[in-house]
């Protein structure tokens, strides 16, 4: 099978299961964790990491959700078996970069790891990422050319994959619809907090099980409230979702 084949044959793979990517780095935090060291750490240092991170994960949900509010239906989303659009996205956030939702996703879970407080797993975790998404990149890109021709070699030419030029920004064709993003980024919301909240328990967890007193560990209910809290809003919206109308939009998916 020639490389080219090879690639987009394994980028539509991939593309099946990049939502399981939060497991994955969940329990790839759990050694990272481990194996920290935090007794340098100040409490103002940790406050300051803790906002960067925090920022980090909202930049990246909302870079991600404003795609999702601006794209016509069967495009961009969250579909899992094959590849889908109607149409060529070209303007808006899709004018200055051409995967926009993965640069979100990126961000989204950059942050929680940037909450580990460890460089070295930022970095491996970055490179992991590009090496995974590189290839579904290739496949959707070879895909969108073989339906759209011209038009979309024409468009990618000057728009870059990954790095966003601001400069080249044109507005959207298409509204944005707050519906849209409250129909279908409530899974990734719910996602975002319960990871930072994984990090924190493991992290304040770790060095009980380390020293062989772990039974002392207190669990802060405070975490319980925020996942309370999240949890609420994500089933309510799901719940909009599938039994109500209220969040539907036309020609939105």
């Amino acid at each position: 099978m020639a490389l080219i084949h090879s690639l987009e044959d394994s980028g539509n793979i991939l593309f099946k299961y990049r939502g399981q990517i939060p497991v994955v780095l969940f329990l790839a935090a759990i050694p990272a964790i481990y194996f920290t060291d935090y007794s340098g750490v100040s409490s103002d240092q940790r406050n300051l990491y803790t906002i960067i991170a925090i920022f980090i994960s909202v930049a990246g949900f909302i870079f991600r959700a404003y795609a999702i509010g601006t794209t016509p239906r069967n495009t961009s989303g969250r579909n899992t078996s094959e590849q889908v659009a109607d149409v060529l996205n070209s303007t808006g956030i899709y004018s200055i970069v051409r995967h926009p939702l993965y640069v979100g996703n990126y961000f989204m879970w950059i942050g929680i790891v940037a909450y580990v407080f460890n460089l070295w797993f930022v970095i491996a975790v970055t490179l992991a990422y590009w090496l995974y998404y590189e290839r579904i990149m290739f496949a959707e890109e070879r895909f969108l050319e073989r339906k759209f021709g011209e038009d979309y070699i024409s468009w990618s030419k000057k728009v870059p994959a990954f790095v966003p030029n601001f400069k080249l920004w044109t507005k959207s064709e298409v509204k944005f619809s707050l519906k849209t993003v409250l129909k279908r980024e409530y899974s990734g919301f719910f996602a975002t907090v319960l990871g930072f909240i994984f990090v924190d328990i493991i992290r304040d967890l770790s060095p009980f099980i380390e020293h062989g007193y772990w039974e002392r560990y207190e669990f802060n209910n405070d975490y319980l409230i925020v996942l309370g809290v999240a949890g609420a809003i994500t089933l309510v919206l799901r719940s909009l979702k599938h039994y109500t109308t209220i969040l539907e939009d036309d020609n939105r998916s």
